[in-house]
């Protein structure tokens, strides 16, 4: 498959919204006297409860072998449990992904170094009006709802030429060369698994040619909570509005949890793999064959949390339409404009699929 060459548009991804500023939470967390009923009362959730959580589930999570999927003897078997993978959990363990360790291990530690740094310098990379790149949050749409319970730090990687180099920390100073580094390395290992979802899903891997074009980075920090770390979320239930969303954990903190018939099934944290999710546009083009799934951040009470999420990303200027392996079956999404639904997606509070929702038809 050939990747097709991105537009001067894709620039224009972290520009579909924006998010209004609100207060840093891993400073709010480390000042015990403001951490009063009042300002918690905007991160209190009622509903965590709501639905099971199934910790010896967990276990169950699928493993995906890269390196068997390049192997002639062993690519018809892993390509079957891929398939089961994004059928059924949408959602599995990525592992022998190439990248090298070195890379990995100087991402994990820019990012920890870079949460660290004290908040005013953190600061001058702050999220600017009107655009999603850089420290702050996402999906802040009102003064009224609720917030999760975290900080991030968000830039625009792929393509070289859609960066914006005002977003790119030159502390630590490493840090650059790592995120493009990382960057460069996930963008290949991204490409190679939806060449591998097109031929299980029997259709044209030169469909996936600008189904990746672009790549969004987005670095976690999830302070914890000592006083109701069980009230708050770190990140909202939610589907990635992705083509496809590659995660690495840099610490071993727990918190990530799917949802699966009407459960949550917490995620542990692998230390060799890369976590796979399906994203929303590649649900819409799989006709509902390849599952985006809802998924959480819980919030530990003594330790915090980081990771890294990189969504890859259709052309801005795209379509999305059902791929149907089988005339006879029935089409259940629209065609859709990619920005169209980006806007829609960015522009909203985080809230289950109901994005998704407005690309099913009725």
């Amino acid at each position: 498959m050939e990747m097709e060459a991105p537009s001067g548009s894709e620039r224009r991804w972290s520009r579909v919204a924006s998010s209004l500023p609100v207060r840093n939470v891993q400073a709010l967390a480390g000042c015990a006297e403001e951490l009063t009923a009042e300002t918690l009362e905007r991160y209190i959730r009622l509903d965590i409860d709501n639905d099971e959580v199934l910790p010896d589930q967990s276990s169950e999570v699928p493993v995906i072998d890269l390196s068997r999927l390049f192997n002639s003897n062993s690519v018809e078997d892993e390509a079957a449990r891929l398939r089961f993978a994004s059928e059924e959990w949408g959602f599995f363990q990525l592992v022998n992904h190439g990248i090298p360790e070195d890379i990995i291990a100087n991402i994990r530690s820019d990012i920890q170094k870079f949460f660290q740094l004290p908040l005013e310098v953190k600061n001058n990379y702050a999220q600017l009006p009107g655009d999603l790149q850089g420290y702050g949050q996402s999906f802040v749409v009102s003064e009224n709802q609720k917030l999760d319970w975290a900080d991030m730090f968000g830039t625009l990687a792929q393509p070289p030429q859609a960066r914006d180099i005002r977003y790119w920390p030159t502390e630590p100073p490493t840090f650059r060369k790592s995120i493009e580094e990382f960057s460069s390395e996930l963008m290949k290992v991204a490409q190679s698994i939806v060449i591998f979802i097109a031929k299980t899903l029997n259709i044209d891997p030169e469909l996936m040619g600008d189904k990746c074009v672009s790549q969004f980075l987005r670095m976690n920090y999830y302070p914890p909570c000592t006083s109701m770390p069980e009230k708050v979320l770190g990140f909202s239930p939610h589907s990635d509005g992705s083509f496809l969303t590659l995660l690495l954990q840099v610490n071993s903190v727990e918190g990530l949890q799917l949802r699966r018939k009407n459960a949550w099934i917490p995620v542990k944290p692998h230390p060799k793999a890369l976590l796979v999710n399906v994203g929303d546009f590649l649900e819409i083009m799989s006709n509902g064959k390849y599952k985006s799934i809802e998924h959480r951040v819980t919030i530990n009470a003594n330790q915090e949390r980081l990771s890294v999420s990189a969504f890859h990303l259709p052309s801005l200027d795209g379509i999305i339409s059902p791929v149907m392996g089988n005339k006879e079956d029935k089409i259940l999404y629209k065609t859709t404009g990619v920005e169209e639904y980006a806007k829609l997606y960015m522009s909203n509070k985080l809230d289950g699929k109901r994005a998704l929702d407005h690309a099913k038809l009725s």
